[in-house]
């Protein structure tokens, strides 16, 4: 495990889930973790994260994992808003940009940092929900991880994806899982390889692993946390 001791940590979508099994894995590893859901800022916000960030001061770690699917429902793509698509995208990758953007200046100054993005398999793949927005913001959010990797390496700043399979982490997942019924549920079971579902800390190591020193020349990478469901 990873010795983060002085470290500062900023945390997004930490009301449940992932969000919370990543905040209390990176302090249980002893770094100062600042905790955000939609109570605490609207990460979509620019003026409420900048006030955010220069309350904190220098983010040494950043974990993007607000998002999901902002209580929309799959449906075909000529029944979808402006409005429903720019919710999404904005949850999901708006966020993301808007978070690092806020904490880079900090991190190039410290000469250090580490971010990693919570995307999906719906970011590699297609989304199990049929969310025409929620795949394309989870693809973008790769996309964005792959750029900034590059642009901010020369300042020691690593930037990391992982695409997190299944997970029964929050209302809206448990109610999609149980949507599908006893037939759907085996099916995607037989789908995965280690037969069973994701749990919020096998995504949470995954985090442990990217912030740590080991993985100082790991950047620009997404890796699917998923049971094996993506080999297939």
């Amino acid at each position: 495990m990873p010795d983060l001791a002085g470290r500062t940590a900023l945390v997004t979508g930490t009301a449940h889930g992932i969000g919370s099994a990543i905040a209390a894995a990176l302090e249980q590893n002893g770094a100062l973790v600042h905790s955000v859901d939609k109570d605490t800022a609207d990460v979509t916000d620019r003026e409420q994260v900048a006030a955010l960030v220069e309350r904190i001061g220098t983010v040494d770690i950043l974990v993007n994992n607000a998002g999901g699917v902002v209580g929309q429902v799959g449906r075909p793509l000529e029944e979808v808003s402006d409005d429903d698509w720019q919710a999404v995208v904005d949850a999901n990758l708006t966020s993301t940009f808007v978070c690092t953007r806020a904490v880079a200046p900090g991190m190039k100054a410290a000469g250090y940092g580490r971010i990693v993005n919570i995307s999906s398999g719906a970011g590699r793949s297609v989304s199990l929900t049929g969310i025409q927005a929620y795949a394309s913001a989870k693809a973008g959010q790769i996309g964005f991880t792959r750029q900034t990797a590059h642009e901010l390496g020369p300042f020691g700043i690593t930037v990391n994806s992982i695409a997190p399979g299944f997970v029964l982490s929050n209302p809206t997942s448990i109610a999609q899982w149980d949507s599908y019924g006893e037939d759907g549920q085996r099916a995607i079971l037989e789908r995965i390889a280690t037969r069973r579902l994701g749990e919020p800390e096998d995504i949470a190591n995954g985090v442990l692993y990217f912030v740590s020193e080991e993985a100082s020349w790991v950047t620009g990478q997404v890796i699917s946390i998923d049971g094996g469901h993506s080999i297939f």
